[in-house]
């Protein structure tokens, strides 16, 4: 069974993929605390963007995207997060595995440095 979502944005459907890439960036994208009514919601991505990019850095992240997606995603089982940082901006590349399905899922998003 292939599942379908809505868009955030128009309202209409769209894949399970789309809504799980959606949910994914949904999770990542706040700071915990930024949700009133969901004060644990998010993750601790854009507290640790501003800081010089080290190894260790890169590992924080990596273990900020998988804890947050392990608790609010429950639709997918990670197997693979990967950070690449530029000047600018960081990509954060995600392969999973959709529980339901068993297919491969895989999301790449740029964010932002402050």
């Amino acid at each position: 069974m292939n599942a379908m979502g809505m868009n955030r944005q128009t309202g209409r459907f769209i894949s399970e993929n789309a809504h799980i890439a959606q949910s994914v960036q949904d999770i990542l994208l706040p700071l915990v605390g930024s949700r009133v009514m969901r004060r644990d919601y998010g993750a601790l991505l854009f507290s640790l963007l501003d800081k010089p990019q080290t190894s260790a850095l890169r590992l924080q992240l990596m273990a900020a995207c998988f804890s947050a997606l392990l608790r609010f995603e429950s639709r997918i089982r990670l197997e693979k997060i990967n950070i690449e940082q530029h000047a600018e901006t960081s990509q954060i590349a995600i392969v999973a595995q959709i529980i339901e399905s068993g297919a491969a899922f895989s999301f790449h998003f740029p964010v932002r440095s402050r």
